[in-house]
């Protein structure tokens, strides 16, 4: 897992912070979107945005069966969120992008995403729990608002320290 980290953006790399508008799901998209599903799948990530790898592309990565031994990685292309819940609750969250950092977010219990597939065909998922915080974490990254974002600016700072001292010592 260590090789492949360095191969990510590390935050607060500028790609971080830009939004990828909507794409035709073309050769191109399709060999992004394998690139980000081999990363993802390298560094057992839940999901990855393509920013994390350099890209600025409609495309996110998740691991839509993370409770069990064999990951099912599944690519999300023009990914945007149509519905979420009424009802939050609050969970870890981290990124690649920020090795050794996590931090509690409130997000809502489900999410439906209206998405293209391989092919082009428009498609809609709901996602519970843990998969649609991961969901919504990587759409939220694909428009360029990093997960840090959602904390308050102590609760961000505090994680800003935490990982200048990883980085450092």
């Amino acid at each position: 897992m260590g090789d492949c980290l360095s191969s990510f953006v590390l935050y607060p790399n500028p790609a971080l912070a830009k939004k990828a508008v909507p794409a035709p799901v073309d050769a191109r998209l399709i060999a992004i979107g394998n690139r980000l599903r081999d990363a993802a799948t390298e560094a057992k990530a839940y999901g990855l945005a393509a920013a994390h790898i350099g890209e600025i592309e409609p495309i996110i990565v998740l691991n839509i069966a993370p409770d069990t031994p064999d990951p099912n990685y599944a690519l999300y292309f023009n990914p945007r969120v149509v519905a979420v819940a009424p009802d939050t609750e609050a969970g870890r969250e981290a990124s690649v992008s920020l090795p050794g950092v996590e931090v509690e977010i409130v997000r809502p219990v489900w999410a439906e995403i209206a998405f293209e597939d391989a092919q082009g065909i428009a498609r809609t998922e709901r996602f519970e729990g843990f998969v649609a915080r991961c969901a919504l974490h990587e759409i939220e990254q694909m428009e360029g608002r990093y997960f840090l974002s959602n904390l308050s600016r102590l609760k961000r700072d505090m994680a800003l320290k935490k990982a200048a001292k990883r980085r450092a010592g």
